[in-house]
């Protein structure tokens, strides 16, 4: 009661928004519904949960990821109400229900597996497959010594700050503060602001020079949604020179990586441009045959065709494209990198100004040494390179064929549950 009769409407509205995680808008717009009609609607739960994995970014993909791959470290199962509670607690990760949660690990490729008596999250099988590949020939690049380049992209937003501070709980209002002659503590920013999309690339020698790219985002989703293929393409352009002849250059899988040279006929075009597609490389096939047979050769002949622009431009320039497995960002030092970057922005960060941060950022990129770069490419070459190896090795002796799927029916929810 003393809340209410203490504070204004706004005030007690901030102090919600601040406890449960929700913003103002939200909250403002619930009482209005509720005043209209007396009554609250029921969401759409599927829907909310579809529209929740949408908007995990995909750092936040990288740690919940990690925080599983933790528990494999340790040999330890990592059941779905042990790594829920772990994400749940972490101020730095978005909160999940365990319906929900379920669904996000689906959506990362994890699957329910059988260990013996004991059930445990794993990998898809391609997955795995695509890493072992991956740390096989980096290590065969490293050994023909061959310089290796990482590249990357992240974002900062204008109310890029801390998620906790010290803060005075004896300071209830703002009229008690005044009184005292004291603060409220420190200005939150009121929004997450205008986005700064960011792509760099570098190796233990520092960031290449000429290799910044950023702009500013015109978009509230994925910033991948911004970085399209063409766009990158005229970056790369421009960085290919810059780079060592017979260089490697390591990059993830995002789409605007991987814009195919040509597109390859998919099941939803008509059959006749599916045959013409296939007379034009030249493939013999009878007309007698169904859509469903045509389609098959194409299938067939996929991998042939399955060359990328960005792959092309490189082997042009005596450089090769290594991509990393999806969701396996921890073997990109540039992401320790980001995260110093993203740190000193928000540690600095008072203003909560788009041209500000364009200022921060520049600082904070000019304090990343050679010698850091060094230290996070032996990192990864040390820790996490070697730990997937184990890992792998570990999973593969003790792992009997694949039982069930996570999400892929409601008995999935019923099977975790009785494992948690």
């Amino acid at each position: 009661m003393e809340l209410i009769e203490t504070s204004t409407v706004d005030e007690v509205v901030s102090k919600v928004s601040d406890k449960i995680g929700v913003c103002c808008a939200s909250i403002y717009n619930v009482s209005r519904e509720y005043k209209q009609n007396h009554t609250f609607s029921k969401p759409n739960t599927n829907q909310n949960r579809q529209t929740i994995i949408k908007s995990i970014d995909d750092a936040d993909k990288h740690a919940i990821r990690r925080k599983v791959h933790e528990y494999f470290f340790r040999n330890e199962i990592p059941t779905i109400d042990k790594v829920l509670t772990e994400i749940n607690e972490d101020v730095l990760l978005p909160s999940f229900e365990r319906s929900t949660f379920l669904k996000v690990l689906k959506h990362l490729n994890f699957v329910w597996k059988k260990r013996g008596r004991n059930n445990l999250l794993l990998d898809r099988e391609e997955i795995v497959l695509w890493r072992r590949e991956y740390l096989t020939k980096i290590k065969y690049y490293r050994k023909q010594q061959r310089t290796i380049y990482y590249i990357d992209e992240t974002w900062v937003n204008a109310g890029h700050t801390t998620p906790k501070v010290w803060a005075d709980e004896s300071v209830t209002s703002s009229r008690r503060a005044f009184l005292d002659g004291l603060s409220t503590g420190l200005t939150n920013p009121s929004g997450k602001g205008k986005r700064l999309i960011i792509c760099h690339i570098g190796n233990e020698n520092g960031f290449v020079p000429e290799g910044l790219w950023c702009f500013e985002s015109k978009k509230t989703g994925d910033y991948y949604e911004e970085m399209n293929g063409e766009s990158f393409e005229r970056w790369f352009s421009k960085v290919l020179p810059h780079l060592e002849d017979n260089a490697v250059i390591v990059m993830d899988n995002a789409p605007h990586h991987s814009r195919r040279l040509e597109k390859i006929p998919t099941t939803s075009i008509k059959k006749v441009e599916i045959q013409n597609w296939l007379r034009s490389k030249n493939i013999s096939f009878e007309d007698s045959m169904l859509r469903v047979q045509l389609l098959k050769i194409i299938r067939e002949r996929k991998l042939e065709s399955q060359k990328y622009i960005v792959d092309e431009m490189a082997a042009g320039q005596n450089k090769v494209i290594l991509r990393l497995p999806p969701y396996h960002y921890e073997l990109n030092p540039i992401e320790l990198i980001w995260a110093d970057v993203k740190n000193f922005a928000a540690q600095h960060n008072t203003t909560f100004k788009f041209l500000y941060l364009k200022v921060l950022l520049d600082e904070a990129l000019k304090r990343v040494t050679a010698e850091k770069w060094e230290k996070c490419v032996r990192h990864v070459i040390s820790e996490v390179e070697t730990k997937m190896w184990k890992l792998d090795n570990i999973i593969e002796a003790q792992i009997e064929p694949l039982i069930i799927q996570i999400g892929e029916d409601d008995t999935t929810d019923e099977e975790a549950n009785s494992s948690s």
